[in-house]
Order: C-alpha cells, then sequence, then structure tokens
C-alpha cells in the first residue's frame, strides 16, 4: 500500500481571470501536486474571476482590496498586513503570485522569506520591474525585436522582478506578432510553468512531493540545471534552477 502523502497546504493571490490559478486547481485534482493543496485564493481585484473559480473548486476565497484612502507606500503594507494575516490563518506552507498586481511589503516578505513565487510573462531579468505587467511586457518584447520570450517563476524578494529564478519556459517570438498573440502563446506556457514552479518549491524546501504524478510538461520541476524538457508537443522548455532555498520560516 502507498503511503498518503502529507498535506501541504499553499495560498494563492490572484488579481484577475484566474487562469494560472485554474491551472493549480486542475494539476490538484488530477494529483499532480502530490499532497499539495490549494488552501485559500485571494484577490485584491473585485469582479475578479478567480474568486469564483476558487469557489466552485470548493475552496475558500477572499476579497482584500487596498485602502485607497492610504498614501502609497502605506496602502501597500497595509494590504500586505491584512493578506499576512488571512494567509497565516491557514497555517499555509508558502504564497504563490498566479497573476498579482500589488506589490506586497513589509512582515510578510520576511515571514514567508523563500516561500512567495511569482510567474511573470518574460524571461527575466529582461522586461521585469515596477510598472512592467500585462500587455507592456509583450509590447516591450516585441519593440526590442526580441528573437525569443516566454515565463519565469521566480521567488519574491524585497525588489520587483527580481529574485533567484526557479523556472523559465521559452516560445518563439514570431513574425506579425502582436502584443495579444504573444500573450496567448505565453499563456500556454505558462500554465505549465506555474506547476512545475510549485513542485520545485516543494522540493527546495524539502516538504516531499510523494504521490505526485509528473506535470504535463513531462517533469516534476527537478531536472538538472539547464537541461531541456520537452512538452505534449515535443517544444523544448529549458527549466534553469537557482541555489537551494532554506528550508526556514522567519
Amino acid at each position: 500500500m502507498n503511503k498518503q502523502a502529507p498535506v501541504i497546504p499553499f495560498a494563492v493571490l490572484v488579481s484577475g481571470n484566474g487562469t494560472n490559478l485554474q491551472a493549480l486547481l486542475d494539476a490538484e485534482r488530477s494529483g499532480r501536486l502530490g499532497g499539495a493543496r490549494v488552501a485559500l485564493v485571494i484577490s485584491d481585484r473585485s469582479g475578479a474571476f478567480a474568486l469564483e473559480r476558487a469557489k466552485q473548486a470548493g475552496k475558500e476565497a477572499l476579497l482584500i482590496e487596498p485602502d485607497k484612502t492610504l498614501p502609497k507606500d502605506e496602502r501597500r503594507r497595509d494590504l500586505s498586513d491584512r493578506i499576512l494575516a488571512a494567509v497565516q490563518k491557514t497555517q499555509a506552507e508558502f504564497i504563490v503570485l498566479a497573476g498579482f498586481l500589488s506589490i506586497l511589503q513589509g512582515p510578510i516578505l520576511k515571514n514567508y522569506e523563500g516561500r512567495i513565487i511569482n510567474i511573470h510573462p518574460s524571461l527575466l531579468p529582461k522586461f521585469g520591474g515596477p510598472g512592467m505587467y500585462g500587455e507592456g511586457v509583450h509590447r516591450a518584447v516585441l519593440e526590442a525585436g526580441e528573437a525569443t520570450s516566454g515565463c519565469t517563476v521566480h521567488i519574491v524578494d524585497q525588489g520587483t522582478d527580481t529574485g533567484p529564478i526557479l523556472l523559465q519556459r521559452t516560445v518563439p517570438v514570431l513574425p506579425g506578432d502582436t502584443p495579444d498573440s504573444l500573450a496567448e502563446r505565453i499563456h500556454h506556457e505558462e500554465h505549465r510553468a506555474i506547476v512545475d514552479g510549485v513542485l520545485e518549491l516543494i522540493r527546495r524546501l524539502g516538504l516531499g512531493t510523494q504521490g505526485a504524478l509528473p506535470s504535463e510538461s513531462g517533469t516534476t520541476g527537478t531536472g538538472a540545471a539547464g537541461q531541456p524538457v520537452k512538452d505534449a508537443e515535443g517544444t523544448e522548455a529549458p527549466i534553469i534552477h537557482q541555489p537551494t532555498i532554506t528550508n526556514q520560516r522567519k
């Protein structure tokens, strides 16, 4: 008899439609996440369909909006503190930013140091930083004449898109691409990368992934550094690893 995988609760923060959240929910349901479970979904935007996705999956879903009466830095800190309080109630082991537009500040970054990951729609360090999100990223890629783009899953630190990279997946930039067409191609890879990123974080934290099934990209996120993996269509998607992070929550 196979030993049941330990439950590993985690929280997901999202601002919009929630397709990356859906990828995580689907991976959990199919067993690809092993014992990892979405314990809480938080959105900072009213009307975000991600909250409906969470409710349909039987997950706790909270709307925690920024207090627009506060100055910017104070507003970010206040939002971050309220998110931290909600996440801690679930005893989440880590946090996934799956299209979350607000900037986290303050104690949440210390309490969950090395345990917050973000997915960004470019090959960082290119086209990252303040103001680089959504269509603006893809427009900048096209204007720069890049031949390749993609997405990055990275650890969140005190900066914006500056933390250690866990993995990247690449796509070609095609002649005639628009920001929308490039975004659509990258979204397809994001849905795989977010799952592999969670598995890689769990591995590095030493939380275990017993019982996890292979992801759709054919890897559980533990491949050798720089070794390409192939998706269902045979497209190479290199996984890039960074130094192991600690299993200490501050």
